[in-house]
């Protein structure tokens, strides 16, 4: 039976796939040289950790590749000071990396099954200053504001009280359109104007809710 160098694995996801990518930022680079991707996955797809590729957690939910979770966190230019909101948990990864980068995370995730797995791998990593809550985003109502929002599914359109969760001068990293052409961009909060940066095309699976509603042709 191979043993697998998970060490080396992470090693080469990073020199091969994220940093290529424009990820840049060291803090983040040294997080995913650091964190063991492998212990959030699956037992039946953690040989699959390090490649590029998403992997299926159960509940018709994928990760994102490690590629996306590289640039999503490159992109929000995250600081030690910062309060993240993420919506989707998902395996409980990318929820780890923004816990080592930043003072606090709260998480949703729609899956209770997916958010008390999460919850266990962030407590064995030490990961202590992320909270996993059970919700659903699109109906989910909180009055607080977040430096930082990370939104691991697409969404056709973003919603407009996600906007309303951002502190001035916050960052929101979504993926918008309609599958297979959607967008991913960087909202900034800015004093007087929202402007949203285009970052680059890609296709992920929508949040539940989520996605367009069908057109009908006659």
């Amino acid at each position: 039976m191979t043993t697998i160098d998970y060490a080396k694995a992470r090693e080469l996801m990073v020199e091969q796939q994220v940093r290529p990518w424009d990820v840049l930022d060291p803090r983040v680079l040294d997080v995913l040289a650091a964190l063991p991707r492998e212990a959030f996955m699956p037992a039946a797809h953690r040989s699959l950790a390090y490649a590029d590729l998403a992997l299926p957690l159960g509940h018709g939910e994928f990760t994102l590749k490690p590629v996306l979770e590289g640039r999503s966190l490159h992109s929000l230019a995250l600081e030690p000071t910062d309060d993240v909101l993420e919506i989707g948990t998902g395996s409980g990864y990318l929820t780890a990396c923004l816990g080592r980068l930043t003072r606090e995370v709260t998480s949703l995730e729609i899956h209770p099954e997916l958010a008390q797995a999460a919850r266990a791998r962030l407590s064995e990593q030490s990961v202590d200053n992320a909270q996993v809550l059970v919700a659903d985003a699109l109906t989910w109502r909180n009055e607080r504001r977040y430096s930082a929002i990370c939104v691991t599914g697409a969404v056709a359109e973003i919603p407009a009280h996600f906007y309303d969760w951002l502190q001035p001068g916050g960052r929101m990293f979504v993926v918008h359109g309609r599958s297979p052409a959607m967008e991913a961009v960087l909202v900034r909060n800015e004093v007087n104007a929202r402007r949203i940066q285009s970052l680059f095309e890609t296709d992920l699976p929508y949040l539940v809710g989520a996605a367009p509603v069908p057109v009908f042709e006659f």
